[in-house]
């Protein structure tokens, strides 16, 4: 269990987050959301153990996560954050294979090649790996990270009781229609092999059809948080983003779409004038 509990944030004098509580349970997919500059990419950093809170305790399986050393945190999450820089032009296949050369994982060279093959293919990369990453457009670039990622989960060797976490933050951002779906498969299947995932998203209607709960943050504190039909409400999205949101429904499952205000720019109003904590 990951586990967020009365977790602070502050940073040049503003509380970045304040008071959240967060549990992200194995074998689910959690997905954070909310308008720009809520706290959400600060939230994934405290979760993987890259940043401290200033007050509270993020912990995995029960361990304080400032506890864990750098090479328990590798063994025991993966991450992939907006944007990497790569400073040497590597090629795809050799960026990917970073992910299994961690110190201390130990595979033999066919095992890691193996891992290395399953990773591409699981992001439609297997065509670009002898490509050289300074050649490639930005969401290829955004898939290697993934791929890389998947490679590290794979590789590490966790215990029976030890929980396996993967983060990612805007995995889809600059992605079309089909690597969409591979990311989203590759989070779904991680999920199914028993790891926490959690990911930020920005398509509420991505959130809603890949994610078993959704956190909806604003302001720094959870605003909402619970199932795509509990959170993705008019009252609450209006609110949580200052403008009018309508959500509606698919008619062959009932899973909530969201429309941006410009599809129904005749129908929109001043956002309800509401405050999400005193």
């Amino acid at each position: 269990m990951l586990e967020a509990k009365s977790v602070w944030f502050e940073a040049g004098g503003h509380a970045l987050l304040a008071d959240v509580d967060l549990a992200v349970a194995p074998g689910r997919v959690t997905v954070l959301i909310g308008p720009n500059g809520a706290g959400k990419t600060t939230l994934l950093r405290v979760l993987s153990g890259e940043i401290a809170p200033t007050r509270g305790l993020a912990s995995l399986d029960g361990v304080p996560l400032r506890s864990l050393s750098a090479a328990e945190l590798a063994r025991r999450r993966a991450v992939v954050p907006q944007s990497s820089a790569v400073a040497f032009p590597f090629m795809v296949r050799e960026v990917v294979m970073l992910g299994v050369t961690v110190p201390g994982f130990g595979l033999i060279d066919e095992v890691a090649a193996g891992r290395v093959d399953a990773a591409l293919d699981a992001v439609g990369l297997t065509r670009l790996a002898g490509r050289l990453y300074p050649t490639l457009s930005g969401g290829e670039r955004q898939r290697v990270h993934v791929a890389r990622a998947l490679c590290q989960l794979s590789a590490a060797a966790r215990g029976e009781n030890e929980s396996g976490c993967f983060l990612l933050d805007e995995p889809t951002a600059s992605l079309d229609l089909a690597h969409q779906g591979h990311v989203l498969a590759a989070m779904r299947r991680q999920a199914g092999q028993g790891l926490a995932v959690v990911a930020i998203l920005h398509d509420l209607n991505l959130a809603a059809a890949v994610a078993d709960r959704l956190v909806l943050l604003a302001g720094g504190r959870v605003a909402a948080a619970g199932s795509p039909r509990d959170v993705l409400r008019a009252e609450v999205l209006s609110t949580a983003y200052g403008c009018r949101v309508i959500p509606n429904r698919a008619p062959h499952d009932g899973v909530p779409f969201v429309l941006p205000p410009a599809a129904f720019l005749d129908t929109i109003g001043p956002p309800p004038r509401k405050v999400l904590h005193e």
